[in-house]
């Protein structure tokens, strides 16, 4: 059996939600430094992220697997945006619970990260764009 991490998409996913991620923590760390609470700050910085690497993954990523238009476009953008609330969640919720035991929100955003990376990507590949 081959494994989902096996091949170039798995890299050339890394690569991208590196970019995306820049973009997240830009805004994140923005919106941190100006006063907004932390777990405001990180799903803004999120949000702005999933734009950011709808762009990657459906021009640098998963290019054999993207829809070209019409409905079954609209149906894979809505399946990248669901997968994306997931990680949305997955990253507010570590934020905020951090922020509310009194640890530092930068390095419970960093955790967050790592967990909605994977979770996102197994989404995104068994589901957005499978073929």
């Amino acid at each position: 059996m081959r494994s989902i991490f096996s091949n170039w998409t798995y890299l050339r996913y890394i690569v991208s939600s590196a970019g995306a991620l820049a973009v997240d923590m830009a805004v994140f760390l923005a919106l941190f430094h100006l006063g907004l609470l932390p777990v405001i700050a990180s799903a803004l910085g999120y949000a702005v992220g999933i734009a950011a690497h709808w762009m990657f993954s459906s021009r640098a990523v998963f290019t054999d697997a993207v829809a070209v238009r019409g409905s079954a476009r609209a149906r894979q953008k809505a399946l990248f945006l669901g997968s994306a609330l997931v990680g949305l969640a997955i990253t507010t919720t570590m934020v905020g619970a951090a922020d509310m035991l009194g640890l530092d929100p930068r390095l419970a955003k960093l955790a967050a990260i790592a967990v909605s990376f994977q979770a996102t990507y197994l989404m995104r590949k068994k589901v957005v764009f499978a073929r």
